[in-house]
């Protein structure tokens, strides 16, 4: 078992049977008091945030996490169907661990997976932007490049998101898979 010590920034460990990421770590000693870690840690799972203290010395599980890269190939259900690109190996992923992320996700983009003890999938990035085309949107008017304006823009695979009012039908532009926001077009 490894001591609290011996965490850093990024490092996985179990947390009250949960998988956590940690995401601060600061050891204090304040005063006349005795010394302690303040560890903010991420759920991997729900994505809640949880602060705790520690006292040095205290045993924590660190786990021993390896990332890939895996090319997605289709939606399944409630689960995407990645090949490793080296092995050529399919895995099955859940969803939900690339959250809002996955409804603007094209087949063949590279995801990043993270696995506990090579065999379970723990957290899952998906790459920060996209290249879609617009199926439908209202047509734009010439010299409407000044204003912050958006229209409504039904993308190829059927998300609707907020674009300029320059951008029409068939143009295809750069979105953030995070948040869905328009960034630019591209010729």
């Amino acid at each position: 078992m490894a001591t609290v010590s011996d965490l850093s920034k990024g490092n996985f460990m179990r947390y009250n049977g949960e998988v956590v990421q940690v995401e601060e770590l600061q050891h204090r000693t304040p005063g006349n008091l005795r010394a302690f870690y303040q560890i903010k840690m991420r759920n991997v799972r729900n994505g809640k945030v949880a602060e705790n203290r520690f006292r040095p010395g205290e045993e924590v599980e660190i786990l021993r996490v390896e990332t890939k890269e895996y090319q997605y190939l289709y939606a399944d259900g409630d689960s995407l169907v990645c090949m490793d690109k080296v092995t050529f190996d399919q895995i099955y992923l859940d969803k939900a661990l690339l959250g809002e992320a996955v409804k603007f996700i094209k087949e063949e983009v590279t995801l990043l997976i993270a696995f506990e003890n090579g065999e379970t999938a723990i957290t899952a990035e998906a790459p920060t932007h996209v290249i879609v085309e617009i199926q439908y949107t209202e047509p734009g008017m010439q010299g409407d490049t000044a204003t912050r304006t958006l229209k409504p823009a039904t993308l190829e695979n059927g998300v609707e998101i907020r674009v300029p009012l320059f951008v029409n039908t068939g143009d295809k532009i750069k979105i953030e898979t995070y948040t869905g926001a328009y960034v630019e077009r591209v010729k």
